[in-house]
């Protein structure tokens, strides 16, 4: 038997349902591989993760299929062996799978045992868990291939083990959330390995997909615990990996251990990649946007400019009566900073417009929150029509805090087709602008230095919908708010468990009750990236009738 084995990691990114161009890929990577025993894919990546009901459709399983064949045939060169996630009809059930190509054909199958019904997760809902698998025999080397969420309960891996395998390779769809790069390594691949004693290798994919981002940060862990290798994260990276049999067992040696993207940074590198494969991969030409010299416009800027370069990013002033100097020489500002496509669009001929149009139903009433939400929706009709007239897909721009609360105009400033900040609250949006001024981010499309203004960062947020208008005259103060949110969303807490964190109670029984009644506004949101543990849509799923009030 071999005492070396050489497996290349392909961390890389995916179109759900291009077949045959994720094939296609997966072959360029073989053809530039080199002398390599086994090139290493990620889950489910000949038909994209996640499939949701796609996978339902009969074609594109035997589509899949057969697709699978000719990768196979094209490993009849003497070259090297591929590892594909695809997925895989057994005795009627569809199964999660991954298949070993070697010598023209394909030499195993191994289906996924543990499937996640949690959070972004609900593949009971579509596939049949595969018997507790057993290694597989490949170069001599006994390979045990847990996939994905198999590693994060035990048994998988002892089973295996007892088996007799003599290291893992497990194949990853694995979103991002913050801190969970550092909960793979340390609480999960690191414990797997050092219960058995065996060398685990970790591959994730990198990209957007909907409301996920991948963010790679592939790796490789010893029977010790300790890392050897380390992939980059956000980025695609093809990495070859040596492996050396001793007395002990199999060892990987020691490799590249990339830098990962450090707080805020990550957050940051999650909206860039999400939007740019938003964007690209549903073929907008580019994006558009309402920029009010507010700190959320801005900072949506940015994020675009980052992920599609300048070029590709138009920003639109709206400005009111309402609308401040100050907004207007902030919001030019920041496009000139950014080098993007800057136009000013006054909405007050609509609004007299309107004013003349309802004169006769609103007379003798008294002006309130309703002409503030027509000018928002006036707004939202305006930069649709420039999406219509020249194809950029508008963004909107409110963050989670203000979701959270329904301090958002439905059909105005909700109107579009993705939001960058919809997982990001307030404070959040704060740290990665003051972030984004002194750093830019190794996968950023955007220039360097100051691109949100200081003085969008410093003035008081404000929708400038009446005269001096400031959020904290309806809200508390956002670093309150959040920290009250954070408590009601993203832990599920009660009211009274807030307010033992030292909250006042009326104003925490006001925040759920508000958080509730949005509901039915959010429902109506466009997507947005997941950040956190709790985003609104895929992980917290609320009716939008109901009367429970935990106070």
């Amino acid at each position: 038997m071999p005492d070396t084995l050489s497996i290349t990691l392909a961390q890389l990114n995916q179109k759900v349902g291009d077949i045959s161009g994720n094939a296609r890929t997966m072959l360029d990577v073989r053809a530039r591989a080199g002398q390599t025993d086994l090139i290493v894919f990620p889950e489910m990546q000949l038909i994209g993760y996640p499939p949701e009901d796609l996978i339902l459709k009969p074609a594109l399983i035997e589509r899949a299929a057969a697709e699978l064949d000719r990768m196979a045939e094209a490993t009849g060169d003497g070259g090297p062996a591929m590892l594909v996630g695809s997925a895989f009809i057994r005795d009627g059930a569809l199964h999660n799978g991954v298949a070993l190509l070697d010598g023209g054909r394909v030499t195993a199958v191994r289906f996924k045992h543990e499937l996640p019904n949690y959070g972004t997760f609900d593949e009971q809902r579509l596939f049949t868990p595969g018997p507790l698998p057993e290694p597989v025999i490949f170069r001599g080397a006994m390979v045990g291939l847990p996939i994905c969420e198999d590693i994060w309960h035990p048994e998988v891996c002892r089973h295996l083990a007892d088996f007799g395998a003599g290291l893992f390779i497990c194949v990853n769809g694995s979103p991002y959330e913050v801190d969970k790069d550092t909960l793979r390594i340390e609480d999960v691949a690191r414990r797997r390995a050092t219960d058995t004693g065996l060398p685990l290798a970790y591959l994730n994919r990198v990209g957007g997909q909907d409301e996920l981002v991948f963010d790679g940060a592939s790796f490789v862990v010893n029977g010790d615990g300790k890392l050897a290798v380390q992939l980059t994260d956000w980025e695609e990276q093809v990495a070859k990996t040596s492996w050396t049999r001793t007395a002990r067992g199999w060892n990987c040696d020691r490799g590249e251990t990339a830098r990962l993207a450090s707080h805020p940074e990550d957050i940051y590198c999650a909206m860039v990649l999400s939007l740019r494969d938003y964007v690209d991969k549903n073929g907008f030409p580019g994006v558009l946007l309402g920029l009010s010299g507010g700190i959320d416009s801005a900072a949506c800027a940015a994020i675009a400019v980052d992920a599609l370069g300048p070029e590709r990013v138009w920003c639109v002033m709206l400005p009111s009566r309402y609308t401040s100097q100050a907004s207007l020489d902030d919001a030019q500002a920041c496009a000139k900073a950014l080098g993007c496509r800057y136009s000013t669009i006054p909405i007050q001929p609509a609004v007299a417009g309107f004013d003349a149009m309802l004169a006769d139903d609103f007379a003798d009433m008294k002006v309130d929150i309703t002409e503030e939400n027509i000018q928002s929706r006036i707004r939202g009709v305006t930069l649709m029509a420039l999406s219509n007239k020249f194809g950029p897909m508008l963004l909107t721009t409110g963050n989670k805090s203000e979701m959270s609360v329904g301090y958002a105009t439905i059909y105005g400033d909700m109107a579009g087709g993705y939001n960058p900040l919809k997982d990001a609250y307030k404070m959040t949006v704060f740290a990665i602008s003051d972030w984004r001024n002194r750093n830019r981010p190794k996968i950023g499309l955007g220039p360097l230095g100051e691109v949100i203004p200081q003085a969008i960062i410093d003035k008081p947020p404000s929708a400038e919908l009446r005269p001096d208008q400031k959020d904290e005259d309806s809200l508390p103060p956002y670093p309150v708010l959040d920290a009250i949110l954070i408590g009601l969303v993203e832990q599920e807490r009660s009211v009274e468990q807030v307010v033992a964190e030292g909250y006042d109670r009326e104003t925490v029984k006001r925040i759920e009750r508000l958080l509730h009644l949005a509901e039915y506004k959010r429902r109506q949101a466009p997507p947005g990236v997941k950040l956190g543990s709790r985003n609104f849509g895929r992980d917290r799923r609320y009716p939008i009738t109901h009367s429970f009030r935990s106070a």
